[in-house]
Order: structure tokens, then sequence, then C-alpha cells
């Protein structure tokens, strides 16, 4: 349960129920589901409307961007959450990762992305840019930028890039706020939270 009241559509004023009604459309196409809890961020967001709008507005020029391929822009997405540990990023996460083939194994084996065979090096290097930049304090060698650029052109970086910070700021604030697991990948396989320390190639699966 989320740490403070969540705005019902009774308590909004028009834009607010206009927000609802457009994110509920889009994540709806997105995720393929329609959980209940689903517009829980957006309702916490919902208490400053003009900063829900302006959050509204990047969310839907992210929505739009098209330089990476869907696998790589999931896997960069759900590590990110699985670092942080957002419960509502990594259900919602595992879920469009389906949608856009990630298999149940591959979301199985995020954790020791380093060792598995289902992921080969574009896919690894992602993965380990995705936890260097999440990793508190973030760490990014130069040697890995570098690698970046032997598969991803400037504006593929710059994409990236973007993505992996947004979906920080997304599972931070859902994690700072309580907000869980909404649903989305009920009866489903998701991907495993994990631990990291501040040494770069340390990772390991969060205690149960």
């Amino acid at each position: 349960m989320a740490r403070i009241p969540l705005v019902t559509t009774s308590q909004a004023g028009l834009g607010v129920r206009l927000a609802y009604f457009f994110t509920r459309r889009s994540m709806a196409k997105l995720a393929q589901a329609t959980p209940e809890q689903m517009l829980e961020p957006v309702q916490i967001y919902a208490h400053v409307p003009r900063l829900l709008r302006g959050y509204s507005r990047v969310e839907q020029a992210t929505a739009a961007l098209r330089l990476l391929d869907h696998r790589s822009r999931a896997l960069a997405e759900l590590k990110t959450a699985t670092v942080v540990q957002c419960e509502y990023c990594i259900d919602l996460g595992s879920r469009v990762a389906r949608t856009w083939g990630l298999t149940q194994a591959e979301l199985l084996a995020l954790p020791q992305y380093r060792s598995s065979d289902l992921f080969d090096d574009r896919d690894k290097v992602v993965l380990e840019y995705a936890v260097a930049m999440t990793r508190t304090p973030a760490d990014v060698p130069e040697q890995l930028f570098t690698h970046l650029r032997d598969y991803f052109s400037d504006p593929q970086l710059v994409e990236l890039t973007h993505i992996i910070a947004l979906e920080n700021h997304r599972s931070r604030f859902n994690h700072a706020f309580g907000v869980g697991a909404a649903g989305f990948s009920d009866g489903m396989v998701c991907a495993l939270p994990v631990n990291t320390d501040a040494q770069p190639g340390s990772e390991g699966p969060a205690s149960q």
C-alpha cells in the first residue's frame, strides 16, 4: 500500500482525469493487461497536477522513441528496476519484456547475466551499463562506454542512457512511496531483484 493517499478519479480535476484515461490506455496497450492498481504512481503524482503534466510529457516522448530495438530497451529497463528493487517496475517490466520477446529462462537468468549463455555480448553490455548507471554511486568506466559504441550509434546511446535514467527515476519514486506490484505479471514468472555493492562487477541475488 502506498505511503500517502492516492488521488481518486472523483477527487481529481479534469486534467488529471484525462491523464488517468490516457495513461491507462497506453499502459494497457504496452503491457496487454489492466490490473486495478496500475495507476498508483500516477495517482501519487496527481497531488501536484502541474508536475504530473510535465512528467506525462516526458513519458509520452519516451514512448515514441524508436532508435533502440525492443530487446535492448526491455533489458535496460528491467535490469534497472531489479537493481533498485522496485516491485511495481519489476512486475510491469517483466510483463512488457515477455511481450517484446524475452523468455521465462532469460528473465530468471538476469541476476547471473555475466555468466549466462542466454545473453550475447550486445545484451551483456546493455545490462552492464544499466547496472553501472544504477549502482550508488554511479560508475560508468570509459572501457564500458567504449564497448557500447561497438553496438550503438550516438543517438541510440542517448536513447539508451535516457531510458536507464528514467527507469531509475520511476523505480526510486515508486520505492520511496511504497508502491508495490500491481498485478501485471500475476501467475507468470518475474525477474528477480538483485543487490549490488559499490564495486564494479559485483552482483548477487537479493536475500529472500
